[in-house]
């Protein structure tokens, strides 16, 4: 079975070493700035302290 097991570690590594591929390279395309204005839209409408938010 030592032979399966390496088997298995090569292909969790494989999927590792992909994985953090793809990721990297998201994070590198950074945010649009159509979705930073939205952020700041928001931010804006959004109290700071919870106790000013509006009774229902």
């Amino acid at each position: 079975m030592p032979a399966e097991d390496a088997d298995k570690k090569r292909s969790q590594d494989l999927i590792d070493e992909n994985l953090k591929k793809a990721f990297s390279d998201t994070l590198d395309e950074g945010v649009p700035d159509r979705f930073k204005d939205l952020l700041a839209q928001l931010k804006e409408k959004t109290p700071d302290d919870p106790s000013e938010e509006p009774q229902k």
